[in-house]
C-alpha cells in the first residue's frame, strides 16, 4: 500500500548534511492504522509530506529514494492528482479552512475537482453521518469547538474519497475528551471502511492503544522502527507515563491502558472512590480569591464579550502569586485563551478589571522598606502594550506570530533591544541549549519543527527575564524529553520567584509542574485548588498515573514505590509521605 525504498530528504537551504529523513525504507499494509512517533524534529511531519506530493512539489528540497502509495508515485503526480489519494488534515486545522459554513467546507474541494453536483450532495451526506457531526452542517465553523473543528477537517478530506487518510498531530489543541472523540472517530473509519490511516502524534498516552503498528523516526543516523506498539514501546526511550511505570517495575507484557495496568497493581493498593463530601472539601471556590501582598497578577470580576453577544469569561477572579505555577485548564472553548489574552492586556475586559505588579514594588514608609499598595500594580485597561511586556511574558498557542527575524539569535537579540538590555550572545546560547536548539541557533525560525517553534517563542520571551510567565498550550508538538525541560525551566523559575500561567490540556505536564489547577467551564472558574487534590477523583483531567492508583498520593511515575523495594520508598529513593508531597 505504502512503500518508500530508500528515501532520503533534505529541506531547501538545509544541504546534504542536515537530511530530514535519512535512508528511510518501510512498508504500510493496506487497511493499517500505524502511529509515527519520533523527538520533535525527527523528521514525522516531512514524512507525511513525502506521502501526498507536498514534498517536493510545494517544500522544494532534495528528494532521493522511491515513494509509491497505493500504486502513485508522489513525485511524479501533482499534489492535486495525489489528493484522490491522500487526504491530509494539519496540525491546526484552521489552517486549511476556505469558506464559513461546515457544509460549504466539506463540499470545497469536490467543487475544485469538478465532481458533479448529484455525486456532491451524495458525499457531504455521507461523511456528516460517518462523522456524526450532522447537526453542524449550517453551523459557521468559527463558532465550533476544538473537536468539532477537528472532525469537519478530517470530514472535508474524505469527502474525495482517498485511500489513505493522513493526521499531523491530530489532538495536539483538544482536551482530553475532544481527543477521546476525535481518535474514535478515526479508529471507526479505519476499521468501518478499511481506510489506511497514519498519523503522528507526541502525547502517546492518547493514541497508542488505537494502532496497529508504530513508526519510530529516531532524528539521527540510528535505524528508523516499524512494529507492534509493545514492542517499539519497549525498545525506544520515549515513552508515555503509564508505560514508563511498567518498564522501571518489570511488568510483562507492557501495558498500554490503565484497565491493562491494573492487573499488575492489587486492589489493596489502589485508593478506595472518595465521597462527593471528601472530594468537595478539597477544592477552593475561586468566586472569593482576593489580591495578596505576594499578588503578581490578579483578575478582580472580570467579564469580555467578543461581537457576537456572548461573555466568553464571565465575573472570573483569580490571584496569581509570586513563586507559583497554576494551570488553567478545560474543554476547548470554555474561556482559557480567552482569560489568558485578558490577564497578558492582549484584551480590554468589558467588566471589572485585570492588575499586573510592577517589576519593582516603590520604596516608602521608614527606612525606604518597600511595600505594595495601588499604585504598585499597572491596570491593563489604562496600561499600554510595552508597560505590560517590561512584567509581563506571553507565548500564544501559534508561537509563529512571535517569530519574524532571519535567526533564533536574531529573534533573542531583539527582544533585548526592545527591553534596553545589553546585547549577550553567550547568554542566548545558553538559553538556546537549555532548551533543546543549541544547533538551531542560526537557522532560520520558520523552518522548524512546530516543537522547535514552540521552544524558539518561549525563548525569545524568557530571555527578557520576565515576573510573569503566560503561556498558551506550551507543550504542542514537544516529545517527553523536551516537555521535562520544560518542566526543570518552569520549577526552576518558581524557585526564583516567578509566577507561572499555563493553559494546557496537557494533564502529564499539570502533573509534573502546578502548584494549583484553576478548571474553567463557560466562561467561568468551576473550581481550584492543590494540583493533587483537583486532579484525584476528576475523570477526564488527571494523569494516567493518578487513574491508575486514584490516591492523591500518587500522581507521577516517581510517585510510586518500586516492586520490591521498602514499603514508601519511591522510584527516586525516597519516602512518600503524603503531607510532604511538592503539591
Amino acid at each position: 500500500m505504502i512503500t518508500l525504498d530508500h528515501v532520503t530528504y533534505a529541506y531547501p537551504g538545509d544541504g546534504a548534511g542536515r537530511p530530514a529523513l535519512r535512508d528511510l525504507s518501510l512498508s504500510i499494509d493496506e487497511g493499517e492504522l500505524a502511529l509515527v512517533v519520533g523527538p520533535s524534529g525527527s523528521g514525522k511531519s516531512t514524512f507525511l509530506r513525502c506521502l501526498n506530493g507536498l514534498i517536493p512539489h510545494f517544500y522544494g528540497g532534495t528528494l532521493k529514494g522511491r515513494i509509491d502509495v497505493a500504486g502513485h508515485d508522489p513525485v511524479a503526480l501533482s499534489p492535486q492528482g495525489m489528493a484522490f489519494v491522500v487526504g491530509m488534515v494539519f496540525q491546526d486545522p484552521e489552517t486549511q479552512f476556505v469558506t464559513e459554513r461546515v457544509e460549504d467546507e466539506l463540499a470545497f474541494g469536490m467543487e475544485n475537482q469538478a465532481l458533479p453536483p448529484a455525486l456532491m450532495r451524495k458525499r457531504v451526506e455521507e461523511v456528516l453521518d460517518q462523522l456524526t457531526i450532522a447537526h453542524l452542517r449550517d453551523r459557521h465553523i468559527s463558532t465550533l469547538s476544538g473537536g468539532e473543528k477537528q472532525r469537519v477537517a478530517i470530514a472535508s478530506v474524505l469527502t474525495l474519497h482517498p485511500e489513505v487518510l493522513v493526521l499531523d498531530e491530530p489532538t495536539s489543541q483538544l482536551d482530553p475528551q475532544s481527543a477521546e472523540e476525535v481518535l474514535v472517530a478515526i479508529r471507526r473509519l479505519n476499521e468501518d471502511l478499511g481506510l489506511t490511516v497514519i498519523l503522528a502524534e507526541h502525547r502517546l498516552e492518547r493514541v497508542v492503544q488505537f494502532v496497529d503498528r508504530v513508526l519510530w523516526l529516531p532524528g539521527s543516523d540510528d535505524q528508523a522502527l516499524l512494529d507492534q506498539p509493545r514492542s517499539v514501546l519497549a525498545q525506544v526511550p520515549l515513552a508515555p507515563p503509564l508505560v514508563d511505570l511498567a518498564k522501571r517495575q518489570g511488568w510483562q507484557p507492557l501495558p498500554l491502558t490503565v484497565k491493562e495496568a491494573r492487573r499488575f497493581v492489587p486492589r489493596s493498593q489502589r485508593s478506595a472512590a472518595r465521597s462527593a463530601a471528601a472530594e468537595a472539601a478539597t477544592l477552593l471556590n475561586t468566586g472569593q480569591e482576593q489580591r495578596g501582598a505576594s499578588s503578581a497578577l490578579c483578575a478582580e470580576q472580570v467579564t469580555f464579550r467578543y461581537p457576537d453577544g456572548n461573555d466568553a469569561v464571565h465575573a472570573v477572579n483569580l490571584a496569581l502569586q509570586a513563586g507559583e505555577v497554576v494551570a488553567l485548564m478545560g474543554r476547548n472553548g470554555s474561556g482559557k485563551t480567552t482569560l489568558i489574552k485578558l490577564l497578558a492586556g492582549l484584551l480590554k475586559p468589558a467588566g471589572g478589571r485585570v492588575l499586573v505588579r510592577r517589576r519593582e514594588p516603590r520604596a516608602s514608609g521608614a527606612g525606604g522598606k518597600k511595600r505594595l499598595d495601588s499604585g504598585d500594580y499597572l491596570d491593563t485597561r489604562d496600561a499600554s502594550t510595552d508597560q505590560i511586556v517590561q512584567v509581563a511574558g506571553y507565548v500564544p498557542q501559534n508561537p509563529g506570530v512571535l517569530l519574524f527575524k532571519d535567526t533564533l539569535l536574531e529573534e533573542l537579540a531583539f527582544t533585548r533591544q526592545g527591553h534596553q538590555m545589553p546585547a549577550d550572545e553567550a547568554a542566548d546560547r545558553r538559553l538556546l541549549a537549555s532548551l533543546g536548539l543549541a544547533a538551531e541557533a542560526e537557522r532560520y525560525p520558520r523552518d522548524l519543527s512546530t516543537g522547535q517553534r514552540q521552544r524558539a517563542a518561549l525563548a525569545a520571551i524568557l530571555v527578557a527575564d520576565p515576573q510573569i510567565l503566560l503561556l498558551d498550550e506550551p507543550t504542542r508538538g514537544l516529545d517527553y524529553q523536551q516537555k521535562e525541560a520544560l518542566v526543570a525551566i518552569l520549577l526552576d523559575l518558581r524557585r526564583q520567584g516567578r509566577a507561572v500561567l499555563l493553559a494546557t490540556h496537557d494533564v502529564e505536564l499539570v502533573a509534573r509542574c502546578a502548584d494549583r489547577v484553576v478548571l474553567m467551564g463557560d466562561g467561568e472558574i468551576v473550581v481550584a485548588g492543590p494540583t493533587r487534590q483537583v486532579m484525584t477523583g476528576s475523570l477526564v483531567f488527571t494523569s494516567q498515573i493518578n487513574k491508575l492508583y486514584r490516591d492523591p498520593a500518587f500522581l507521577v511515575v516517581e510517585d510510586v514505590p518500586l516492586s520490591g523495594h521498602p514499603e514508601g520508598e519511591s522510584t527516586h529513593g525516597i519516602a512518600i509521605h503524603p503531607s510532604q508531597h511538592r503539591r
